[in-house]
């Protein structure tokens, strides 16, 4: 349980901070935001999950987590991310507004790697901040 609260403490800090990001990635709630980019998930579209977000903080493997990359480059990273993985199932386990305008959520993840049969879970977490009427990725962190 610390665990889990020390996650959503630094994602929920690093929201408050401040992210990146411009452009419509979902219209709605932020619940529908996170569904969305749930199922772009499930579907492997990493064009999907980042939107039209200007930039994406990203800390997952193969990526070094820094500033925020640029539309472009995190569609990339994300494309290697998911390469290899054949999803067995992603739920979104919480949600929650940390402020006005600034979200987060919190995706469960299992899967296997390709040509194995070894069941992986990983928990992602995603930041969010509102633009208008639309939700924008910018952030996108997982930990095993």
């Amino acid at each position: 349980m610390t665990r889990w609260l020390g996650k959503v403490a630094l994602l929920a800090g690093l929201a408050l901070a401040g992210g990146a990001g411009t452009g419509a990635a979902a219209q709605g709630s932020l619940a529908e935001a996170a569904e969305r980019t749930r199922q772009a998930w499930l579907g492997h579209d990493a064009q999907a999950i980042v939107g039209q977000s200007a930039g994406v903080v990203f800390q997952i493997p193969g990526a070094d987590p820094s500033a925020p990359v640029e539309r472009s480059q995190a569609v990339e990273l994300l494309r290697r991310h998911l390469r290899a993985a054949v999803e067995r199932s992603l739920t979104v386990s919480a949600v929650r507004e940390v402020e006005p305008g600034r979200g987060y959520a919190e995706l469960e993840r299992r899967y296997v790697v390709a040509g194995t049969a070894d069941v992986r879970r990983e928990t992602i977490f995603l930041g969010f901040q509102k633009v208008g009427a639309a939700w924008i990725l910018t952030e996108l962190r997982s930990a095993p």
